[in-house]
């Protein structure tokens, strides 16, 4: 971190609706490593770290053979959770290149979930255990459901609107139109459709939630000395944070300001460290599972307080080419697709390098924030200068 790596490559099988991807999950992952590996101006022997998160059906070891990387000295994975591992998993990359592990660290997602089975599916033989047994018999076994109820107090507590989760949806479809990447590419969504579309789990519509797609997305991660070498401009990695609030770990048993996006203390960590606030950051990719924890993860890591959220999203204010934070502009999870947010890490470092559909002028500071929700909790820091 402190811009000592830089994100030198990025890449994307293309992004399908579950169950239509010809390829497994580690044919995915072979083409959008392929394709972040030709991106950083690099061979396949360059590359001698890998990096992932949650199990993607392809191990390192097999990667490597298949790729043709020519001596892996690097190989992590980030644990527990999900979509919140996406940034965490980035920094392990930073960690290893910047300790002289490895020279050139492949980070990864890939997503298979027509034939690994969904992720928003709640599976009547998932066993009921741990905290599950205080769930799961009151029907909060699905992600939505679980979500649900915690958007539901936040807007109870704060007096939010069913406005402010539409905003989310909008800025995410209407980036999308820019994006011939994003599987909603030429279906933009209108105020009217957002509210006529069905309830899931109340206070959340069908357009407050993310999509399920089969693809997947990587990233090339090297020193900040290397990456001015390389054929792309530098991401440099000027900040990163990972934390679990205390009682966070549980939805069972929630801490005292429950509801909240779990993102307080990862915030607070993030400004600390890289000096900058959070009125300075140009654009950021928020993880959005689920609208309602990204409203809560927006107030949590400091753009606002939770009652002034509402007016914070409103008015086009996440929407670009005019607004102060555009949001998701690629389309995010909502709109471009769901590969448990990598994705929104890619858009973040082309931000930074000028190459955005919907870029935003003169942006320097690019912020990728993992899913709120679910800890630990993960964001990253990208800076266009050191």
């Amino acid at each position: 971190m402190q811009g000592n790596a830089a994100v030198v490559g990025v890449g994307e099988s293309i992004y399908y609706r579950a169950g239509r991807s010809p390829h497994d999950a580690f044919q995915l992952a072979c083409i959008a490593i392929r394709n972040a590996v030709a991106d950083a101006g690099l061979r396949p022997s360059d590359i001698d770290g890998i990096v992932s998160f949650m199990h993607n059906g392809a191990d390192a070891a097999r990667l490597a053979s298949a790729l043709g990387f020519a001596n892996l000295r690097f190989g992590a994975q980030a644990w527990s959770g999900g979509g919140n591992l996406g940034a965490q998993a980035l920094l392990l990359g930073d960690a290893a290149v910047c300790a002289g592990h490895a020279k050139n660290v492949v980070v990864f997602r890939s997503l298979d979930q027509g034939r690994a089975g969904r992720f928003g599916q709640a599976r009547s033989i998932a066993p009921a255990a741990d905290e599950f047994a205080y769930l799961a018999p009151f029907g909060a076994a699905a992600p939505v459901v679980r979500n649900a109820i915690i958007a539901q107090k936040f807007m109870h507590k704060y007096g939010v609107s069913q406005e402010a989760l539409a905003e989310i949806s909008l800025a995410c479809y209407a980036h999308a139109q820019h994006n011939p990447r994003a599987v909603m590419y030429g279906r933009p969504l209108t105020r009217d459709d957002y509210h006529s579309s069905r309830w899931i789990a109340e206070p959340l519509h069908l357009y407050d939630c993310c999509q399920e797609n089969d693809g997947a997305a990587a990233a090339v991660v090297t020193t900040s000395e290397r990456a001015r070498d390389m054929r792309q401009p530098p991401a440099y990695i000027l900040g990163g944070a990972v934390g679990v609030e205390s009682r966070g770990g549980l939805w069972a048993l929630a801490d005292n300001a429950y509801p909240n996006g779990r993102f307080r203390s990862v915030g607070a960590h993030l400004w600390n460290t890289t000096g900058v606030r959070p009125d300075e950051i140009d654009v950021a990719q928020f993880y959005e599972n689920f609208t309602g924890t990204t409203l809560m993860a927006i107030a949590d890591i400091g753009f606002c307080e939770p009652g002034d959220i509402e007016a914070f999203v409103s008015d086009g204010n996440l929407q670009w080419p005019d607004g102060g934070l555009p949001l998701n502009t690629s389309g995010g999870n909502l709109a471009e697709a769901y590969i448990h947010g990598f994705q929104l890490i890619n858009e973040a470092v082309r931000q930074v390098r000028g190459q955005s559909t919907c870029q935003v002028a003169d942006a320097e500071l690019s912020l990728s924030v993992a899913g709120p929700g679910t800890p630990p909790s993960s964001t990253v820091l990208f800076s266009k200068f050191v």
